[in-house]
């Protein structure tokens, strides 16, 4: 077997690892979910070795999406550490055999502080399952290691169960772009979501316009040369008067109307949502979230177009645009 073929077999058995999980999901899941968000404590997520390295990385993605976490090292905890757990506390052990001995000597502890336990492990029948509350199933069928001993497709799977909680977690508690850029204010899209939307915005010749009355070869020619996607239509005192977008045109063309009979009255999305150049970054990305939409007018405070936002400008993707320049 050759070595790209090698890696390949890799990837094949993590992915299959974690797609088998798919199906393991059920009511303890959700037993989970709501017990971490009705708690006033915090997520103590415990393991050691492989799983403890998994487990940092778990909290680290937590806290920063709005569930306060802490990992708690078994050796260290049974020696002093344990002071930092208290009764509304949770704790998440990670040990795919379940029969890790530090950690299992651990539990009775946590328990008799007072603390609901859940495991994440690939052994059912196992001593951390008998002693926890709710028990997540992360086991997969092989290891991507040859000799089945590296941790490798286990650790992929546990890893990937961690990310699933973190996201389910974010729509449950309703955290949002505000509330990431709070948490993330020296991160890169930190700055930028700090950042008012004039600064990001696109300006002058790079706005996408055509006007009422325009012909749909107009908003075509509009939308190709900027390459943006969409074209804004405004009124004659430049004021919004809606939004074209590849889709528009594209069903325009589906129901078997020539186009030089279109204007983009016809086609145009009326009072599209826009943002106040004045605005935090955040503030467009929670509507554009809110609404399902990539774009935004820009407008003054008199509703006049002043620039136009995508996405990808807040994201960064792709050569980064300050006032339209890059």
């Amino acid at each position: 077997m050759s070595i790209i073929e090698q890696a390949v077999e890799v990837l094949k058995t993590e992915a299959e690892g974690i797609l088998n999980l798919v199906h393991r999901l059920d009511q303890h899941f959700d037993e989970m979910v709501d017990a971490i968000c009705n708690t006033t404590g915090r997520l103590i997520v415990s393991g050691i070795g492989k799983s403890g390295i998994v487990g940092r990385k778990i909290v680290a993605t937590l806290n920063s999406t709005g569930t306060r976490s802490l990992f708690l090292h078994p050796v260290e905890a049974m020696h002093g550490d344990l002071g930092m757990v208290s009764p509304d506390d949770i704790f998440l052990a990670l040990s795919n055999s379940g029969e890790t001995d530090e950690l299992n000597m651990l539990v009775p502890s946590i328990r008799r502080i007072g603390c609901r336990v859940i495991a994440f492990t690939g052994n059912l029948h196992s001593t951390l399952a008998r002693h926890s509350d709710i028990v997540i199933d992360v086991g997969v069928e092989r290891e991507a290691c040859p000799l089945g001993l590296a941790p490798t497709a286990s650790t992929t799977a546990l890893l990937a169960m961690g990310d699933a909680l973190a996201v389910v977690l974010i729509n449950k508690k309703q955290f949002n772009s505000s509330d990431f850029k709070r948490f993330h204010p020296g991160g890169n899209l930190g700055q930028r979501l700090s950042r008012q939307v004039q600064d990001l915005m696109l300006r002058e010749t790079q706005i996408p316009i055509v006007y009422v009355g325009d012909s749909i070869n107009a908003a075509i020619q509009e939308i190709n040369r900027l390459e943006i996607g969409a074209t804004l239509v405004l009124n004659k005192d430049r004021t919004l008067a809606g939004i074209v977008t590849d889709g528009d045109i594209r069903r325009w063309i589906a129901s078997q109307k020539p186009l030089s009979d279109g204007v983009v009255d016809d086609i145009m999305t009326p009072h599209p949502r826009e943002v106040l150049m004045n605005s935090p970054v955040c503030d467009a990305l929670n509507l554009m979230e809110k609404y399902q939409i990539t774009a935004l007018a820009v407008v003054d405070v008199h509703h006049k177009v002043q620039g136009f936002l995508h996405l990808h400008d807040i994201l960064g993707k792709g050569d980064v645009k300050y006032n339209g320049h890059t």
